[in-house]
């Protein structure tokens, strides 16, 4: 499993804006930023997933306004 997946939303966020910010900086070679790249695909995808998740819990909200247990 991908390291990428084990990180934190804003673990993950910050780790996206490094990959930005070295991108723009335009000093890397073809095969360092085609690799930083797919690295930012992954991330950016776990952190959809991440956001997917989060907004499912908000939307399971109880009568009593208590969060539903995720899968249940």
């Amino acid at each position: 499993m991908s390291q990428e997946l084990n990180l934190s939303f804003e673990e993950a966020y910050a780790r996206l804006e490094e990959i930005v910010a070295r991108l723009e900086a335009g000093e890397l070679s073809l095969d360092e930023s085609l690799a930083l790249y797919e690295e930012g695909q992954r991330i950016a995808q776990h952190c959809g997933a991440l956001l997917d998740a989060a907004e499912l819990r908000v939307e399971q909200v109880n009568d009593d306004d208590t969060l539903s247990p995720l899968g249940g």
